[in-house]
């Protein structure tokens, strides 16, 4: 099961961000768009036998295909043995079908989909019935502590740094996960997210010199073409080959002033996008809690693994 949803995941990785349906049409190699046949879909062999190239144009399947497929199996055999048959395993494993496409998003295009935080929200909500009105509360609870963080957090870096500090989408996914987790382990989610980012960020800037990814290259700079000897000159009134480029040129300006004003922020040489480590603290919180209260001496547990 874990398998096949993972397949289906690796559609949703690629297609949400762009705002493709993720039903139609079939899945499809994204370079030639060869429709895959049945045999070619099969979660990892498929992979495995056609060498990780497609079989119509024959340039490479991207690693991250079995990655995801393995990632989400592993997630699900885990979930399977923390709760056994319950009702709070469903609840986990549509939370692991919610984060591993959450995560790859961001650290591909630094966006957190409403698509599916805010549905995610409420399955949150609706998935905790089952475990009686205690759960449901703690559950609305922990959506709305969530948002409320991360609003706050947000806010307050803004008035400190002048400039966003916290993606926009961060409070919505620390809302799913306290809808599905309760708003108990927040605390140490939070702790934990920025512990394990913070080191990693570290790590990154002393062997690459940035945490955040290599600034877009400067688009090469458009030269009018010259006329040619014998070329037909514009007539009087007509805009020459040097009016029309400088005409584009500011077009272009004009264009990309708008694009400013809608989202000026770009990722600098220190950011990191934190939706994928919000998502490894909850999974860890989630699955490794009761050894983590095992192992940890009070009141340290009790900050890792949340109030029980």
């Amino acid at each position: 099961m874990g398998l096949l949803f993972g397949s289906f995941l690796n559609v949703v990785i690629a297609r949400v961000p762009a705002g493709e349906s993720i039903v139609h049409p079939r899945s499809r190699c994204p370079r030639c768009a060869h429709q895959l046949a049945w045999y070619e879909n099969i979660p990892v062999l498929s992979w495995v036998a056609l060498r990780a190239r497609c079989s119509s144009c024959g340039l490479p399947i991207s690693w991250r295909y079995p990655l995801i497929e393995l990632l989400t199996a592993l997630l699900f055999l885990a979930c399977q043995r923390r709760f056994g048959w319950t009702p709070e395993l469903v609840a986990a494993l549509v939370l692991v079908l919610l984060l591993v496409p959450l995560s790859f998003i961001d650290l591909e295009h630094w966006i957190l989909p409403s698509e599916l935080t805010w549905p995610g929200i409420a399955a949150g909500v609706v998935l905790s019935w089952p475990m009686g009105m205690g759960r449901v509360r703690d559950s609305i609870i922990g959506a709305v502590a969530g948002f409320l963080v991360f609003w706050g957090m947000e806010w307050l870096g803004e008035k400190i740094f002048k400039k966003e500090a916290l993606g926009a989408g961060d409070k919505d996914l620390l809302a799913l996960i306290g809808a599905f987790l309760t708003w108990k382990p927040l605390l140490a989610i939070i702790f934990l997210s920025s512990l394990q980012g913070a080191v990693v960020g570290v790590a990154m800037l002393l062997i690459h010199g940035r945490a955040g990814p290599a600034p877009a290259p400067e688009p090469a700079a458009v030269t009018p073409p010259a006329t040619a000897p014998g070329a037909e000159t514009p007539q009087a009134g007509e805009p020459g080959p040097a009016q029309v480029a400088e005409e584009q040129a500011h077009t272009r300006e004009d264009a990309e002033e708008g694009e400013e004003e809608e989202d000026d922020w770009e990722p600098g040489p220190t950011n990191i996008p934190f939706g994928p480590w919000l998502s490894l603290a909850a999974l860890e919180v989630m699955l490794l809690g009761p050894w983590l209260r095992g192992v940890l001496p009070e009141p340290l547990d009790l900050l890792l693994t949340g109030i029980r």
